[in-house]
């Protein structure tokens, strides 16, 4: 495997060089560590995407499917990759997305591509899409582009092992290798490459709470789809890990997966773009956020490579990635308060607020006919310490209220 890797990624500098193994001194100070971060947001497409795509049509096309017309399924970095390939080799390319894929997507795609791609919005969810992009490949004789589950996919992909292991300094060898998991080729690929270098608890993966497709098969023991997913972290939502990927990965132990919570992915994406200027998707911000769990107490004095694996940020999810950041760091609340129909009522109510308390929204709901009302509001603070003492406040002023920030369910239908 190692020798055909080492080919795939020496094939690959003819579209771009390897992307940086880069020592972050911010990282490695707050943990008491030496952090190199494997930088995949850096290549061409912003995704280590490109990779697999390559490699794909690389041997396609020089085992007889030179003439076909190649096609794949994706609102994402998959897409992207894709596109940006086609065009390198000159080849004809369908691409099938849901109707519902943002433009910015689709845009990015078609100028990846160029002349020598089409994109067909077909559905309203990826199932669809997925289908009808299989019913061409077999109505056209075309050859079907997977995103993660193919042998020649994870081939290419685990050139980014090939990469850290050129690039780690000749005197340090690393003691963590965190990797995000989505359908799995990044994390069979690096772990088939480095296998023999470092042991299995070398590894760490990590995956989002709301699609933990390979923690859920390592417990169970074999490749179990997910009932639902949560699609905020969009490039690692995937409701099954692929089977030639979990039989990479299936010696290893399910509490070598963490589960990270979405909101705190999201304290990460803002982090990390206020104090570095680096862009992170969400699935790019996962080793990241990885790293923040485990802490000083689990990292001091190790040696780590996280792999950022993209930063196809939409910013247009700015807001709504900042309000969450809040809500996770501690910062931003919401509550429901029962709140006396009388003049001087709210007056008295802002009185118990502190003095780096301010108020971010305030819906209120007079009724006439009774006594008290109901009070939605949000509230920021400069230190989340000062929650508590707002709440003894609350307390102490007799005050009825409802802390819902971390009600999922009645945060996402209010807020």
């Amino acid at each position: 495997m190692k020798q055909d890797v080492e080919k795939a990624a020496a094939a690959m500098r003819e579209i771009f060089p390897p992307t940086p193994l880069q020592l972050n001194e911010h990282l490695s100070a707050r943990y008491g560590a030496t952090v190199f971060l494997k930088r995949e947001d850096l290549s061409p497409v912003r995704s280590y995407k490109i990779r697999g795509a390559f490699n794909f049509f690389r041997k396609s096309l020089g085992s007889g499917a030179a003439g076909k017309t190649f096609v794949c399924a994706s609102a994402g970095n998959h897409a992207q990759g894709f596109a940006f390939v086609c065009r390198h080799f000159g080849v004809a390319g369908v691409v099938f997305m849901p109707v519902t894929t943002p433009q910015q997507k689709i845009d990015k795609t078609r100028i990846f591509g160029g002349e020598f791609i089409t994109i067909r919005l077909v559905g309203d969810i990826f199932d669809q899409c997925y289908h009808a992009a299989r019913e061409h490949v077999e109505a056209i004789g075309g050859v079907m582009v997977p995103p993660f589950d193919h042998g020649d996919i994870i081939e290419g992909q685990a050139t980014v092992a090939a990469e850290i292991a050129e690039q780690m300094p000749v005197d340090l060898t690393a003691d963590l290798v965190v990797l995000p998991v989505g359908g799995g080729g990044l994390a069979a690929g690096v772990t088939g490459f480095l296998g023999d270098r470092l042991a299995a608890d070398c590894f760490l993966f990590c995956e989002p709470e709301g699609a933990p497709s390979l923690r859920r098969s390592l417990e169970f023991g074999s490749v179990v789809t997910l009932d639902q997913v949560d699609n905020f972290v969009d490039g690692a939502a995937v409701a099954r890990i692929g089977d030639l990927n979990f039989a990479a990965l299936r010696e290893f132990s399910p509490e070598q997966v963490m589960l990270l919570p979405e909101n705190a992915i999201c304290l990460t994406i803002t982090e990390m773009l206020n104090v570095e200027g680096v862009v992170l998707e969400p699935a790019g911000a996962l080793a990241i956020t990885a790293l923040e769990t485990l802490g000083r107490g689990g990292l001091e004095g190790k040696i780590v490579v996280a792999v950022v694996s993209g930063g196809n940020f939409d910013f247009e999810r700015l807001p709504d990635v900042k309000e969450r950041a809040m809500r996770h760091a501690g910062l931003k609340k919401y509550f429901i308060l029962r709140m006396a129909q009388r003049p001087g009522a709210l007056r008295d109510f802002l009185s118990l607020l502190g003095e780096e308390d301010d108020i971010a929204r305030f819906e209120y709901l007079k009724k006439s006919a009774r006594n008290f009302g109901s009070v939605l509001i949000g509230i920021e603070t400069k230190h989340a310490e000062n929650f508590p003492i707002l709440k003894q406040r609350f307390d102490a002023a007799g005050l009825r209220y409802q802390d819902i920030t971390d009600n999922e369910m009645l945060a996402n239908f209010l807020i």
